[in-house]
């Protein structure tokens, strides 16, 4: 028996734009968070078309920026080694420090604790505490080579995964600066890192310079399937949390959509806003953000209908 997907993708909004190398889009309202490699972050209402929010922190790129939702901020990360927090509604500065000796990459944000989590080219992850003035709580150290990605574990949101051009994935609990354990099987540097679940199961999702993307089983930490088909390298993944689809987007310009249960290729979009760097989505919805070269689309992805072939 084989389940196929039906898609209705439909392209809701697209905005011209120099590289966008990080979206994130807010949980309730109508927005999507732009960090530009200009040295920008914006806030766009993709309702109305209006960006409401602009302000050039850097004169170097911003890799990351994300909501903190329940403080009314955003949080940017740029390549002049500082980590910046503004309040979104008048885009004032709470705090400017400097997280790391290197580019940061990555940012997230703890579902529920005072935490984010900074990934840097310095080869160490740092865990911030607002609650104690933005204290760095923990340094982690493991990585032999830039961490590219981190991402808090959504099951159990003490641990997180990170990714990193050394080839390997390691998880991590926020009290200990040592990892866990390590995945390895990529044949080059990993760039993105996504935890998901299926069937009650937990899994990682990676994506990888060796054009691939792979799926490893949490608990056993195989390699359980590794999706194939992109020409370029894999710069950012997503498993949709409501939605049985995995994104894996591409330096080929092409984002691919497969299937979360049979790991089928289901399609595969190309937006003519070349190379694509990031993917945000919105909780409880359809709606996906997706940084590129050229600027940023926000598509609405839905399941038309599902129906099991009986081979």
């Amino acid at each position: 028996m084989e389940q196929t997907l039906s898609l209705e993708i439909e392209h809701d909004f697209v905005q011209n734009s120099e590289r966008v190398k990080s979206v994130d889009m807010h949980p309730t309202e109508p927005w999507v968070l732009v960090g530009l490699y200009s040295g920008t972050i914006s806030i766009w209402n993709y309702q109305t078309k209006v960006e409401e929010k602009s302000l050039k922190i850097s004169e170097l790129p911003v890799r990351s920026a994300k909501f903190i939702v329940r403080e009314n901020w955003v949080i940017a990360a740029t390549d002049d080694k500082y980590i910046r927090v503004y309040n979104y509604e008048k885009m004032e500065k709470i705090i400017e420090f400097e997280g790391h000796k290197d580019y940061i990459r990555s940012l997230d944000v703890h579902p529920f604790l005072p935490y984010v989590v900074s990934a840097s080219d310095d080869q160490v992850l740092k865990l911030w505490n607002w609650k104690k003035g933005w204290s760095c709580d923990e340094t982690f150290e493991g990585h032999s080579h830039y961490v590219m990605q981190v991402a808090f574990n959504p099951k159990d949101p003490s641990t997180f995964a990170s990714a990193s051009l050394d080839g390997t994935l390691k998880i991590w609990t926020i009290n200990s600066s040592t990892p866990n354990f390590t995945f390895e099987g990529h044949s080059k540097g990993v760039n993105c890192v996504d935890y998901f679940k299926s069937n009650e199961k937990q899994y990682l999702l990676s994506g990888s310079d060796d054009y691939t993307a792979k799926i490893w089983d949490y608990d056993s930490k195989a390699c359980i399937k590794t999706l194939e088909g992109h020409k370029n390298n894999v710069a950012t993944i997503c498993a949709h949390p409501e939605i049985p689809i995995i994104f894996t987007a591409s330096e080929d310009s092409t984002v691919k959509i497969w299937d979360v249960v049979s790991y089928r290729l289901e399609t595969s979009l190309e937006f003519g806003l070349e190379r694509v760097w990031s993917i945000g989505y919105k909780k409880g919805s359809s709606k996906i953000a997706f940084g590129c070269d050229k600027g940023f689309i926000i598509v609405a992805v839905n399941l038309a209908s599902s129906q099991v072939k009986q081979n």
